[in-house]
């Protein structure tokens, strides 16, 4: 008698998007985003690369993930007020910046809010990573509404009740569980700095495919170009 031993595969869900890209007749492209929460110009990119991606959706497949910066891995976790910080990381260049960042948000139809504090982006991170855990999806929507609290709400990016209120908004079950002990994510947040971090010097950072790289707040006809240039470019 025969007998037949069955193996059973298992599929990332890469290849399984890059499988289902190409049956739709769409280039596959994915977007590796180094980035903190803290960091206005990230949130600047990151609405300018929805507008583009938006507007491409016809001819792309993505796939976004989100990896950690830290602008200030020394900054308190208490937190502190942000107008005090900027004045005084800044001094007297901080007027003008803070004045630049409220036209450049009013061209975006949001409104820069100032108040609240800032401080720590450690515990946003780790929750990045455990957003991913439950699929990129919930983590780029996740990455969305820590911006919008920080940015245009006057919300603390230290703060844990904003951060489970965010990840409950996005579907994100157990980040409160998650966030109680601080080693939860530490490893992983860290290993992915030195991955992705250690080799640039500001955010954000895209990488398209693997290969093609863009820095910086740009427009989205910046990023509708680097997809033509990226879609060629296996990742």
């Amino acid at each position: 008698m025969l007998s037949l031993n069955l193996r059973k595969f298992l599929i990332s869900p890469r290849f399984l998007h890059r499988l289902m890209a190409t049956n739709s007749g769409k280039k596959f492209i994915r977007i590796d985003i180094s980035s903190d929460t803290v960091c206005p110009w990230c949130f600047v990119g990151k609405k300018n690369l929805d507008k583009a991606i938006a507007l491409t959706s016809d001819q792309y497949d993505f796939e976004i993930k989100w990896h950690p910066f830290l602008l200030n891995p020394s900054a308190p976790k208490e937190g502190i007020n942000k107008k005090d910080y900027y004045r005084n990381k800044f001094g007297s260049r901080s007027e003008q910046m803070m004045s630049r960042m409220s036209e450049v948000f009013k061209g975006l139809g949001l409104e820069y809010n100032m108040s609240g504090l800032t401080g720590s982006s450690l515990d946003s991170h780790r929750l990045l990573y455990f957003a991913g855990q439950q699929g990129l999806d919930k983590q780029n929507n996740l990455a969305e509404e820590l911006f919008l609290g920080y940015f245009t709400q006057g919300r603390y990016i230290g703060d844990r009740e904003f951060l489970i209120e965010a990840a409950r908004k996005v579907g994100i079950e157990g980040a409160a569980d998650f966030l109680e002990d601080p080693n939860n994510g530490q490893k992983e947040v860290n290993d992915e700095l030195q991955q992705h971090s250690s080799n640039i010097s500001g955010v954000p950072h895209f990488v398209l495919n693997g290969k093609y790289q863009l820095s910086g707040g740009q427009p989205p006809e910046s990023f509708i170009q680097a997809f033509q240039a990226a879609s060629n470019v296996a990742a």
